[in-house]
């Protein structure tokens, strides 16, 4: 039997510091493919190769990727400066649309880290560019040293709102996540629900507000040992079952 399809949205990268490519992480498709129970399909962001509309009609629901770098202030407003790092402004142009799009369809999509922060943008909202310089805020970037292990390792809990859907969806109202992240939601954007914050105020959980399908966002990656994480596999799980609704509509 086909697996519905999951578009991840890919990063730009180069290779030997030359040679041009799209990639995501591993542990996107494996999250994916054992958690969400969807056949994974990495998406080259870039408007020269795809449009939004055949992106739409070939996959059922979109993961929104983490990546280095960060959506550009123009997009939301903003000039832009040293602190707000690198751009992609390729995959700006195809996610910003692609989430208003799903939006509005129903489609299902699951925004990570930048992802998270692609959704605010996409609606409306702004960014922080430098969550750790703000008077009371710890720094959620992640670790400069270590293994994969001790970067992604659990360093910070999140209280989500009382009997909200994350909640409901954890069967917990406080748990603990990873954090790897520089910018940060400053203004929500329209129906922009944060259902999650960091103790330092920071929103980690967001979702749109009477959205017909699954628009659920997390600003720490989940991806990271999906299948034995208790916080990780409820969410995928999830997104999975959103994705399969999507699929049998006709």
């Amino acid at each position: 039997m086909t697996r519905p399809i999951v578009g991840i949205i890919s990063n730009r990268y180069l290779l030997n510091d030359d040679y041009p490519a799209h990639a995501g992480g591993t542990m996107n498709a494996e999250a994916i493919s054992d958690v969400s129970g969807c056949m994974p399909m990495l998406i080259p962001a870039d408007p020269r190769f795809l449009s939004v509309e055949e992106l739409l009609e070939t996959c059922d629901g979109f993961l929104l990727t983490g990546g280095r770098p960060n959506v550009h202030p123009e997009e939301y407003g903003e000039a832009e400066t040293a602190a707000h790092g690198d751009f992609d402004r390729c995959r700006d142009a195809i996610t910003l649309p692609l989430v208003r799009a799903c939006v509005e369809r129903g489609q299902p999509f699951l925004g990570v880290c930048r992802g998270f922060q692609e959704v605010n943008v996409a609606m409306g909202g702004t960014l922080y560019p430098e969550i750790r310089d703000l008077p009371g805020r710890t720094n959620h970037r992640m670790p400069p040293d270590g293994t994969l292990e001790e970067k992604f390792e659990l360093r910070h809990c999140v209280t989500f709102s009382k009997d909200g859907p994350f909640q409901k969806m954890m069967g917990a109202q406080e748990v603990m996540t990873n954090t790897l992240h520089g910018q940060g939601i400053k203004d929500a954007g329209k129906d922009v629900i944060i259902d999650g914050t960091a103790p330092d105020g920071t929103p980690e959980a967001i979702y749109i507000k009477d959205a017909p399908g699954f628009t659920y966002s997390v600003q720490w990656h989940p991806e990271w040992n999906a299948s034995n994480d208790p916080v990780s596999r409820p969410l995928f799980t999830a997104f999975g079952e959103a994705v399969r609704v999507w699929a049998a509509r006709v």
